[in-house]
This record gives structure tokens, sequence and C-alpha cells, in this order.
């Protein structure tokens, strides 16, 4: 093949069938020519000398030229792997829909159910703007041909190494936390499925013993003394014989389980390519569509509960509006958080010019299900008896471990995030390993020993402090501050600098947006 930093065009006549092949005709000689020297004139990162539009021709009609003479249409290439704007859209909202979905209820307890509807449109608007700037930071860099460039290359491109470093620090960061949730999760559904399984075999019922309603849907509220200003977990006990103790002692939400997801998923870490897990990102989708059909069912059959007091707490009501709200932008920092990889989503889009149309979209119907399920959890969450305070982190630990449509929801999440654990460890692996030794795998102990803290952090968060809200809304809050709120800001300025286009109300805004993200992270260690 010819050694052309891009394809080039060969007449339909002379692809490579069944038939006899022609030789390349004159045409396609002259046009071979024609990219071979602009090749030759500059690099392939420079635009300003690189083959123009009209020298190449559109991606359909784009061919391999052979020395043998003939020419080859590759099938799966570049052109035919682009995606719809309806794939596109459903892909950022499918990668957006993590851990996150399962705290919102409870952020809108701390926020107040009006303040928490209006945050959540407020903080999906800056998110959607913030990454609509990194979206189109890669264009406003001429003469460089950015068309393979990542978030971090645009970093380093303003600001240098210490930028290029430090928004892999930040993504870091925020992969981290995530992992750390997913052991946290996962050590709960883990334990609520082997205790459903266990009561079953056993005839056990336990729901006498649970401080909750009664009814076949029953909502319970595990920390009946919540400190409404607290987050601590603490676990109701009940008379059991000397088999469910030995269980109990053996079947511990943090005492045991965080240990035995070690076996399960410390070899995973450990495999050089994490291809097989990436089979099962389907089940994603599945389990988001689970719980929203849990949600509406439960609704439904629970109704509505709600009362307005705008400013004065009741013994089972909050108020509409309350000082704790930051903690509900924390996790929606993380929820809304897609800005690391937003512009590799994008390279699949098949038009291009929907970029923005498309990415306004997502957000959409991202913060629409984000408003759906917190909405419903929280107006449905049946209050009285129960005060509005039960809610929990984690709105699954309302609902007692022997129902069994929330098992299933468990049960899915649980292998949903086996499967995903290792996908998470791969992308910190390589994004760490790739920058110290210029390899993903430099050798199994360095893989071993980071493996081995990434999994650490996880067993220690699960024992000691196992609470999803905090945990997301801190991780939010800091990675949100460099890679939502800082970079693209600071970017989008710069290169308006550079061009002498920078106007002091466009300065104002985004310097705002800066301070909007460190009152954010602030505000956690407040609340």
């Amino acid at each position: 093949m010819s050694l052309l930093s891009r394809p080039f065009y060969v007449e339909p006549r002379n692809i490579v069938e069944d038939s006899v092949q022609d030789r390349v005709s004159a045409e396609a000689s002259v046009l071979n020519s024609r990219v071979h020297y602009y090749s030759r004139l500059t690099g392939s990162s420079d635009r300003l000398l690189a083959p123009p539009d009209h020298v190449i021709p559109p991606p359909e009609e784009i061919y391999i030229y052979s020395p043998l003479g003939t020419a080859f249409k590759v099938d799966g290439g570049e052109a035919t792997t682009k995606n719809p704007s309806v794939v596109t859209i459903f892909a950022i909202w499918n990668t957006m829909m993590g851990t996150s979905i399962l705290s919102i209820p409870w952020g809108i307890k701390q926020a107040g159910f009006t303040l928490g509807i209006i945050s959540v449109i407020l903080m999906a608007l800056l998110t959607l703007y913030c990454c609509y700037r990194i979206l189109k930071s890669t264009k406003s860099i001429p003469y460089v041909d950015t068309s393979d460039w990542e978030f971090p290359d645009v970093c380093k491109h303003y600001f240098g190494e210490f930028g290029k470093w430090l928004s892999l620090l930040f993504s870091m960061v925020s992969l981290m936390g995530a992992m750390v949730v997913y052991w946290v999760l996962m050590s709960n559904f883990l334990f609520n499925t082997g205790k459903f399984i266990y009561n079953y075999v056993h005839n056990i019922n336990i729901s006498d013993t649970e401080f909750g309603t009664n009814g076949t849907d029953k909502v319970v509220c595990p920390y009946p003394d919540l400190d409404p200003h607290s987050n601590s977990s603490a676990g109701l006990s009940y008379h059991s014989d000397n088999s469910t103790a030995l269980f109990n002692h053996w079947w511990s939400k943090t005492n045991t389980i965080p240990f035995y997801l070690i076996v399960l998923l410390l070899p995973l870490l450990n495999f050089r390519s994490a291809s097989f897990f990436a089979r099962f990102t389907f089940l994603g989708t599945v389990s988001v569509a689970y719980l929203i059909f849990l949600v509406t069912l439960k609704a439904f059959r629970l109704g509505f509960h709600l009362e307005f007091h705008w400013f004065d707490s009741t013994e089972m009501f909050v108020p509409e509006f309350r000082l704790l709200f930051p903690q509900l932008t924390g996790v929606l920092t993380l929820a809304f958080f897609i800005h690391n990889c937003i512009i590799t989503l994008m390279k699949n889009n098949r038009n291009q010019e929907n970029n923005v149309r498309d990415l306004s979209l997502a957000y959409l119907l991202v913060g629409l299900t984000y408003l759906y399920v917190g909405v419903m959890i929280f107006a449905a969450f049946p209050s009285p008896p129960l005060s509005k305070e039960c809610i929990e982190p984690n709105f699954l630990d309302n609902f007692p471990s022997s129902d069994v449509m929330v098992f299933v929801a468990r049960a899915f999440l649980l292998f949903q995030m086996m499967s995903v654990y290792p996908l998470l460890g791969y992308l910190v692996r390589v994004q760490l390993m790739g920058q110290l030794f210029g390899d993903h795998y430099p050798s199994f102990a360095y893989v071993f020993i980071l493996n081995v803290l990434i999994v650490g952090a996880g067993v220690l968060m699960a024992k000691f402090y196992p609470n999803i809200g905090s945990i997301i809304r801190y991780s939010g809050a800091m990675c949100g501050l460099a890679l939502v709120f800082v970079f693209p800001s600071l970017i989008h300025m710069r290169a308006l600098r550079r061009r002498g286009e920078l106007r002091w109300p466009s300065a104002f805004f985004h310097s705002f947006l800066i301070m909007l993200g460190a009152a954010n992270l602030l505000g956690q260690f407040f609340m």
C-alpha cells in the first residue's frame, strides 16, 4: 500500500471484486501524485498545507491503493462506524447514568424539594455549557491537526505539561471515586442479596423487627434516630437463634463482605485486556431501565405524600429550601460528569454539525431521568408514618431485603458493577502506567501493586465510611472543580485572548463559573 497519511480515491471500476480487475486509471494516478505532493509539503500535524477537502473525495468513495495496480474498499472503516444522532444521544445518556442516580432522592431531601428541583435544572445547564466549551476547544486551535486529540492534549496545548498532568490527576480522582463507590455498593448489594437468599431458604421473616410501614410495599427507615444534619450509618439488631446469629457474624455488610469481594475482583483487575468485560456494558442500560420501572411501580402503589413548608422543618417533612443544598450540587457534579470523554464520544457522531444539538438533547434526557427518579422517590416516601429524613443515600436501602422486586434490582446492579469495575480499573491503569512507564502493562508486579492500592481504598471506605452520598459529593466536587469549571473556562478565555476577542462580559462570566466550582467544593466541608 502507498504510505500516505490519508487514503485516496480510485475509480469504482478498479475496485477489487470477484471479477477480473482493471489497472488503475490515469485519473487515479494523477490524484495519487497530488496527495503525495501535499504530504511532502508539511507534517501531518499542520493543517495549513494539508490536502484541502476538494482534493480528497467523500468518505464513502475512499479506497486504498495497492502498488499491484488495483484498489480495495475497506468495509467497516471509519465511514461505516459513525453513529447516527439517536445512538450518540443514548450513548451519552448511558455513560452518565451511573451510581449517582441512587443518591438523587437523598440529595433532593438534603436541599429541600423545591430547591432540589431547581438545583438539578441549574447544574444540568451549567455542566452542559462547560461540556460544550470542551467540545469546541479543539476547534479553536488553528493550523494544528486536532482530529485525534483528547481533552488532556488540549490542556497541554494551553498550559504545558502542568495542564496535562493536572487534568489527568483529576480524571483519576473521578475514576477512583467511582471505584470506591462501586465497592461500597457491591458490598451493600451482595449483603442484601445473600440475606434475601438465607431468609428465604430458612423461612425467616424479619419484617416485624424493622422500623417501617406495614403492608405489601413495605418501606423501612434503617436508622430512625438519624440526626437531620448527619449522614452517619448505624444498624438495627434483632433477636435471632444461634444459626442466624452465626450467619449475621460472618455475613456483615461492613465487617466481612468488603473482604469477600477481594477474592472475586482482585484477580480480574490483573487481566491484561478488559475486552471481555466490555461485552457486559449493556447491563447498565438494562439496570437503569429496570430502576425506572421499579420507581414508577412503587410510586403508583405508595401514592404521593407531600406537604410544603418553605423554611421550617416539621416532624415528618423537610423545608422546601435548606442550607444543605451543596450536598446535592456535589452529587450532581459527578452525576452530569462526562467532560473527560465527550470529545471521544462525539468523534463517532455521523453528522458532526449536529454535535451541539445532540449533546444538549442527551443532557436533557439525563436531567429528566434524574428528576423523575428523585421526585418520584421523594414524593412517594410515606410520610407519615416515616419522616422524609429517613431517605437514604442509596434509596434501595429504604426497602427491606425481603422485597422481591428490589432484590432483582440489587442482583442486576451487583452483576453489572462487578463487570464494570474491572473496566474502571483498566482505565486507571492505562492512564497512570501509560504516563509513568509508556506501557499500559509494564509488569505484573507494578500492576498488582496498583490494584492492591485501588482495592484497599474501596475496602477501607466500605468498612469505615460506607456512605455513597458523601463519597460521590466529595469526589464529584473535587474533579468537577478542575474538569467541569476551571479548565473549560480558562481554555476558552485564553483562546479568545490569543485571537484578541476576549471582552469583559465573557471574562466575568467564566471567572464566575470558576468561583462557583470552588464554592461547590468548599461547601462540601461545611455541610
